[in-house]
């Protein structure tokens, strides 16, 4: 479990209108809204994830 997450948006969006993605704890990636960032956080599973990724990339 990773100690503090390492949130990070995308360098294809603004920092003020996207989600932010903390990928650094190997158990989970958290996604959070960078306009809101103390409501919810999303967890996935990295297997997941990576599947969201690579179907978004098509």
């Amino acid at each position: 479990m990773a100690e503090k997450s390492n949130w990070r948006t995308s360098t294809y969006t603004k920092q003020d209108s996207c989600v932010e993605v903390a990928d650094n704890d190997p158990g989970k990636v958290m996604v959070r809204d960078t306009k809101d960032r103390g409501r919810a956080v999303l967890h996935f599973p990295p297997g997941s994830w990576s599947e969201f990724v690579e179907f978004s990339k098509r």
